[in-house]
């Protein structure tokens, strides 16, 4: 599998990834979706600070995570968590 070089934006910084062909999707998608939750982050509360947003976003899914072994029905954020994790172990390999 050949590596394709993409350029993904989150939390307002730019980072330059090498990524498999069939993985550049996934890595676009999940840094979508963190934009995505740090801007309902945001629009709920008076944070303007971008780490204390990133900080705030992953203490949410770790919480979720938490949660999810207790019978608690929650919306499913699995998707989300798989992609930062992809996303987290393509930014240490960079």
């Amino acid at each position: 599998m050949s590596k394709l070089s993409v350029k993904v934006v989150v939390a307002g910084r730019t980072y330059p990834l090498s990524v498999e062909e069939n993985e550049a999707e996934k890595v676009e998608a999940a840094a979508k979706d963190i934009n995505k939750a740090i801007k309902l982050l945001q629009d709920n509360y008076a944070v303007k600070d971008m780490q204390d947003l990133l900080a705030m976003t992953a203490l949410q899914l770790a919480v979720k995570e938490g949660k999810k072994s207790k019978e608690v029905i929650e919306p499913d954020y699995s998707d989300i968590e798989d992609r930062l994790s992809a996303l987290i172990q393509d930014l240490d390999e960079a």
